[in-house]
């Protein structure tokens, strides 16, 4: 997964969890969820127009 292992994971979302706090985490990671969907539905629209 991108080069990141389970320690630099853990370390990444240590941080974000001391950043952000923990009331603030599953907002961002609902949205930044919500991006990714969006972002794969449209890779996909544009594929599918190309090959057209």
């Amino acid at each position: 997964m991108f080069g990141i292992g389970i320690s630099e994971l853990i370390i990444i979302l240590v941080i974000a969890l001391i950043i952000f706090g923990p009331g603030k985490l599953p907002e961002i990671g609902k949205a930044l969820g919500k991006g990714i969907r969006e972002f794969k539905k449209e890779s996909k629209e544009i594929t599918e127009e190309i090959k057209k």
